[in-house]
């Protein structure tokens, strides 16, 4: 195979293999009726100052879709809307204590899916292929693959 078609196929797969299993670990610490989509909403709320517009282009969708997480996410009790200080047609998009600590369940998922790649790699190679990894990834936001 062509190393850059074996390199699309391993970033891809390794991607896959890691947002399903923060999802399987968060699941299983009782977090119910998340989506993979919605710890990416959750990285750019808990960032602050996250109205529903702002959300649609951290997550590349339409503020339609966007507002219907919104309202799902309200609705399991994850997410608050509060009034905007500057814009009386906005709301501030602010986690709950439960989406915070579905946050906190997903960062330690994140590393306890990772633990197995370096130990796999060595501590030092580990960090070194993360330095290689940032000087090639892209800017902005981290997007699910809808």
């Amino acid at each position: 195979m062509d190393d850059a078609l074996a390199f699309s196929a391993l970033v891809l797969a390794l991607s896959g293999q890691l947002v399903q299993e923060i999802h399987d670990r968060v699941s299983q610490q009782g977090f119910e009726g998340l989506r993979p989509a919605h710890g990416f909403a959750f990285a750019r709320i808990s960032f602050g100052g996250a109205t529903t517009a702002d959300l649609a282009e951290h997550l590349g969708v339409t503020k339609q879709a966007a507002a219907q997480l919104v309202e799902e996410l309200v609705r399991k009790g994850y997410v608050l809307r509060r009034p905007h200080p500057h814009d009386a047609r906005a709301r501030l998009l602010e986690l709950t204590e439960n989406g915070w600590a579905a946050t906190r369940a997903a960062d330690q998922a994140a590393q306890a899916a990772v633990a197995p790649w370096r130990e796999a790699l060595g501590e030092t190679r580990f960090r070194e292929l993360v330095a290689d990894l940032v000087q090639i990834a892209p800017p902005g936001p981290i997007r699910p693959a809808w």
